[in-house]
């Protein structure tokens, strides 16, 4: 069973999530916390966020683990955990851009 939940960012989308996941027994996959690894990846870079070719690379090459139980879910970029510093807003930004690219869409689902 595959429960899709669409909104804007802030919206509660995680928390309603995990809520169902948890009530259910289903996994839960944060694909908004994906984004946000990506969008940091980017930020690291130091990529301009309208380099569409770049951030695409950029997401192949990234590696995006998420880790433990939906209510104490960790983000490891490159091995290194970054629940805390995608949670920004300006990292939150960035993920609404790089989540409308195709292809950053499709190799995070690989």
């Amino acid at each position: 069973m595959i429960i899709a939940i669409d909104g804007p960012s802030g919206a509660g989308k995680s928390t309603l999530g995990k809520m169902i996941a948890k009530e259910l027994d289903l996994l839960y996959l944060d694909t908004g916390a994906m984004y946000r690894a990506v969008g940091l990846a980017v930020s690291i870079s130091g990529t301009d966020i309208r380099d569409r070719e770049e951030i695409i690379e950029i997401t192949k090459d990234a590696e995006i683990a998420l880790v433990g139980k939906p209510d104490k879910l960790r983000v490891l970029l490159d091995g290194i955990d970054v629940s805390s510093e995608i949670r920004t807003n300006e990292i939150g930004q960035m993920a609404s851009v790089v989540s409308t690219i195709s292809e950053v869409r499709a190799s995070l689902v690989e």
